[in-house]
C-alpha cells in the first residue's frame, strides 16, 4: 500500500512537471527561453528511464515516463516550429 502511494505521488509529481512549461509556451507562443540541451537531455532521460522500466517489468516507471516523453516531445516539436518551420 504505500509503495502504491509512493508510485502516485512520483507519476504525477514527475509528469506535472512540464505542464507549466507547455503552458507558458503554448498561450505565449514563444519558446526562445527553452534550452534545446535541457529538451534533448529530458527526452534522452525519459527514454532511458522507459528502457529500464520495461526491463524490470516496473510499470510505474515507464508509463511515467512515457508521459514525460510525450510532453518533451510536444515541446521540441513546438520550439522547432517556432524556430525553424514558422520563420
Amino acid at each position: 500500500m504505500i509503495l502504491s502511494a509512493v508510485e502516485w505521488i512520483a507519476f504525477l509529481s514527475s509528469t506535472i512537471s512540464l505542464v507549466p512549461q507547455i503552458w507558458k509556451s503554448h498561450t505565449t507562443r514563444s519558446t526562445e527561453d527553452l534550452s534545446w540541451l535541457m529538451l534533448f537531455n529530458i527526452l534522452l532521460c525519459s527514454v532511458a528511464w522507459i528502457a529500464y522500466g520495461v526491463i524490470l517489468h516496473a510499470t510505474a516507471v515507464w508509463t511515467t515516463n512515457i508521459v514525460m516523453a510525450v510532453s518533451c516531445f510536444y515541446l521540441i516539436a513546438f520550439k522547432y516550429w517556432n524556430e525553424y518551420a514558422r520563420g
